[in-house]
């Protein structure tokens, strides 16, 4: 028996089928960015501006060395953020927000918005969820 062909996200403006780059691209950078780390990175460079390594762990809190590494050169990668070398002693990086970011960003911006405008609801969804479980 074969699986059934995986859906096929749809242009939302001409309700065709997408091109198939823009639908890897969709679904690659919404796993990267769906990560906590990536969207907790976003959000302490869009409130901090230009940061150093060392201070965007800090706002960050709870992440190891390792990982703020690999997820700031996965940014990097991707255009999202850009990362500066100063030539001091010691060496100083700064990470900043690229204009592709900062859209990206933004776009995440009405996540939190969703999130507070509808806080109660869901408390109160999964205190229902829960009630309904322990019987």
């Amino acid at each position: 028996m074969t699986a059934p062909a995986p859906a096929r996200i749809k242009d939302p403006v001409t309700d065709l089928p997408a091109d198939p780059r823009v639908e890897a691209l969709v679904k690659e950078v919404i796993g990267r960015v769906a990560d906590k780390w990536t969207l907790l990175i976003l959000e302490v460079l869009e409130e901090h501006g230009p940061t150093r390594f060392t201070q965007v762990g800090r706002h960050v809190g709870d992440i190891s060395q390792k990982m703020l590494t690999q997820t700031l050169r996965q940014m990097e990668r991707d255009g999202l953020v850009t990362r500066t070398v100063h030539p001091v002693i010691p060496p100083r990086v700064d990470y900043a927000l690229t204009d592709l970011g900062r859209t990206l960003a933004e776009a995440f911006c009405g996540v939190w918005g969703w999130a507070e405008a509808n806080l109660e609801n869901i408390e109160a969804a999964r205190a229902a969820f829960d009630a309904r479980a322990q019987r």
